[in-house]
């Protein structure tokens, strides 16, 4: 009787703590807010950003470290610059595991939902957003804030991962077409109110017309990508949406490979056969080709718009390569003009979560500091990008360089105003996909079947079902995306590994297991004796 109840009292017991352990891995601990922010330490906390190589980005930073330390003497900035958002994360992940991440880090939303595998390394922000005293704009704030809904909501909800806020969205663009107007023009072709994608690949075949010389037509020159795509995920993703067809969801269900991205692909090896279209990863940057006038048009970021155009302040090919043409800035190739989609992107900021609460709501005045409009308008000025709060949108000084557009080729460059101003005429128009641990592995493998078919059909091979059958199976095993759940079509996003009481857990119950069934064993041993 005694072992009985020994064995009963052990298999409630792991009951209990194996609900308990389940129970804490659906729940995050919330950051307490500090009463009031002790003025009398010091604090030392680290900013990592990514400036792309512009120096005019760097000065705004530290412009803004040096206003922030005037209000917050006692506070200490230290940022670390990166050239890319790649190798931030990377960082970052590689930090987690030694408790040594930044306090405060510019970084994507997909990124984000991987840092929260970790337990407790990110800072919820939801409470911090309308704290009366320190959050957006609270009584206690030493500058003037924005609250949060003076955030574009659109622009804040895509900071929203599993029901809490991680983060602020810093700046935001979006995809444009840059079009070559004089050689548009050239083909016998104006430029459209709405741009569809049937227009885009009839304008794209019609540029490969040759002349007895073996030179294009179009340019007069010996090279000619009729259209180039710098973000063939971002290319994916806008087709599978405006399509209507599955990318993902915001439960982790992974959509992608079905009938209409095959479809899609169809259409991409089409052209790709041709030559009339080719990728960033193929032939190299397409702003280099468009200023050269070699390519008709070409699909990037409005943040990418300084790099574009006659004039541009940046580029990276030689003047005596740069031909002279009128650049347009057109809305993303719609499926159906009437109900138009374009992907929201940007950079964000997130802070993380350290032992001291001090630090944190040190970390959290500055992360909140970028959100002036100070920050907000100058940074945006460097790029295609816009504010991504209202009131720096409708600010007098932004309102002023907005109108400016053409007085030079820097500050002014019109190519640049022109895609910001795309993009605040189409926030409405404007999608984000869902973001979960693996999201960024699924933007990837979007990238990479468009990649591959658009090799495959330059080395002639064989485009059909069966082709389409194993390049399905090799991306999904490329970024692991069987791993993510169930099934690569379907699949939940993944969780991360148990916590360790219910790994110790499910090991007590199966103990408890072997338990009794050696003493179900030993009394019936005992009873054939008897």
């Amino acid at each position: 009787m005694k072992i009985r109840r020994v064995l009963a009292a052990l298999g409630l017991l792991c009951c209990l703590a194996l609900l308990t352990g389940c129970h804490g891995s659906r729940e995050r601990s919330v950051f307490e807010i500090p009463e009031s922010f002790d003025e009398s330490r010091d604090y030392d906390i680290t900013f990592w950003a990514k400036n792309d190589t512009n120096k005019t980005q760097v000065k705004i930073y530290e412009q803004a470290v040096a206003d922030f330390e005037e209000l917050y003497p006692n506070i200490h900035v230290t940022i670390r610059f990166y050239t890319d958002y790649s190798k931030i994360y990377n960082d970052v992940i590689t930090n987690i595991s030694t408790n040594t991440t930044p306090n405060v880090c510019i970084t994507y939303p997909d990124h984000i939902a991987t840092y929260l595998t970790g337990e407790d390394v990110m800072v919820p922000l939801d409470d911090l957003l309308t704290d009366r005293s320190y959050g957006l704009g609270g009584e206690k704030v030493r500058f003037n804030a924005p609250k949060k809904d003076e955030i574009v909501p659109q622009f804040l909800r895509e900071l929203s991962i599993g029901g809490h806020t991680y983060g602020l969205p810093y700046m935001r663009s979006t995809e444009a077409l840059y079009v070559n107007k004089d050689l548009l023009e050239k083909l016998g072709y104006s430029v459209p109110e709405q741009v569809t994608w049937d227009w885009v690949w009839e304008v794209a075949e019609a540029a490969l017309a040759k002349g007895p010389d073996g030179n294009y037509l179009a340019n007069g020159q010996k090279v000619m990508i009729p259209f180039i795509v710098y973000s063939t995920d971002n290319m994916m993703i806008q087709l599978t949406k405006q399509k209507g067809s599955g990318y993902s969801t915001a439960a982790g269900d992974i959509l992608l490979f079905n009938d209409d991205t095959r479809e899609i692909l169809y259409t991409i090896a089409e052209h790709a056969a041709t030559k009339a279209f080719s990728t960033f990863k193929i032939s190299s940057y397409p702003g280099n080709f468009l200023n050269a006038g070699q390519c008709v048009m070409a699909l990037d970021s409005t943040g990418g718009s300084t790099w574009i155009g006659t004039h541009a302040p940046l580029m990276d090919i030689s003047p005596d390569k740069v031909v002279d043409f009128e650049t347009v800035v057109l809305p993303v190739p719609q499926l159906d003009p009437e109900h138009p989609y374009m992907i929201s992107q940007g950079p964000s900021v997130c802070v993380f979560n350290k032992d001291d609460p001090q630090e944190v709501l040190a970390s959290w005045l500055f992360a909140q500091y970028l959100m002036t409009d100070k920050v907000q308008i100058a940074y945006s000025e460097t790029e295609g990008y816009v504010p991504v709060t209202l009131t720096a949108q409708s600010a007098p000084e932004y309102l002023d360089y907005l109108s400016r557009a053409g007085e030079d080729y820097n500050e002014h460059y019109e190519v640049k105003i022109a895609a910001s101003k795309l993009l605040l005429a189409n926030i409405d128009h404007t999608f984000i996909t869902p973001v979960f641990n693996g999201s960024s592995s699924l933007r990837s493998a979007a990238s990479q079947l468009v990649e591959n078919v658009a090799k495959s059909v330059r080395r002639k091979e064989k485009v059909d079902d069966a082709y389409m059958d194993k390049l399905y199976d090799d991306v999904i095993s490329l970024y692991r995306l069987d791993q993510i759940g169930g099934t690569a079509v379907t699949g939940k996003a993944e969780l991360g590994p148990l916590p360790k009481t219910a790994q110790i857990l499910l090991k007590g119950l199966g103990t408890a297991w072997v338990l009794i069934g050696a003493y179900a064993l030993w009394t019936f041993v005992i009873r054939k004796k008897k």
